[in-house]
């Protein structure tokens, strides 16, 4: 049986200049990855994707990017997808609040330091959630934890030069 997998045809082992912020020291583009997935369970009614900052130095982490209520038929989501003003979202996609207290993606903006772990996964669901844009990112993933068929992750790094 073939394994539910993440994958990126613009990720590698790190991040690149245009995942990251146009902000706070940063020259990013602030954009989103592509990102697409593979074999996911039957089952699967929705899926939800997150980027999320494992190293970040605020005892909680820092979520980037959370979109729920993906279509099951939906298997990819292009680069700069996170860009609302875009609009390159399959109907009935949400994308909720993230650590910057909006919605859409935050790009990366790691202080100084040591490399940072940026998780993304993916979240084959059972069922669309009874969310909507203005949950927050603890409140999305408590609903992902008992809504989760299946998830799978790419870990990609990222450093202020």
């Amino acid at each position: 049986m073939a394994t539910f997998t993440l994958k990126s045809k613009e990720l590698g082992g790190q991040l690149n200049i245009e995942q990251y912020a146009d902000s706070m020291g940063f020259t990013g583009q602030n954009r989103s990855p592509q990102l697409y997935w593979e074999n996911a369970p039957k089952e699967t009614r929705a899926f939800a994707l997150t980027i999320y900052d494992q190293d970040a130095p605020t005892g909680s982490g820092f979520w980037h990017w959370i979109v729920f209520n993906i279509p099951a038929g939906v298997t990819e989501l292009p680069a700069n997808a996170g860009d609302i003003s875009k609009n390159l979202l399959p109907k009935g996609t949400i994308q909720s609040n993230t650590d910057m207290g909006f919605a859409g993606y935050a790009g990366a903006a790691p202080p100084e330091g040591p490399a940072h772990r940026y998780l993304i996964t993916v979240y084959a669901l059972g069922q669309k959630l009874q969310l909507d844009q203005n949950a927050t990112p603890a409140y999305v993933g408590f609903n992902l934890h008992y809504a989760t068929l299946a998830k799978a992750s790419l870990l990609v790094y990222g450093q202020k030069h």
